[in-house]
């Protein structure tokens, strides 16, 4: 591990947590940002829209 010295600064209790904390919020943040700025997300979370039955027709009658 090439940053492993980060460990002598920073106790890996502290760093750790802080760490797995900070990709949650962002995680948070990305989706709560998809769901307030696009129409698609709501939508795919609520099965979008319904399309209605194709009535099939016949060329050969």
């Amino acid at each position: 591990m090439n940053q492993g010295k980060i460990w002598t600064v920073v106790n890996p209790s502290v760093g750790l947590p802080l760490l797995l904390g900070s990709v949650t919020v962002i995680a948070i943040l990305v989706h709560l940002a998809l769901i307030s700025h696009t129409t698609w997300f709501p939508a795919y979370w609520q099965g979008g829209v319904k399309k209605a039955a194709a009535i099939e027709t016949s060329v050969f009658g």
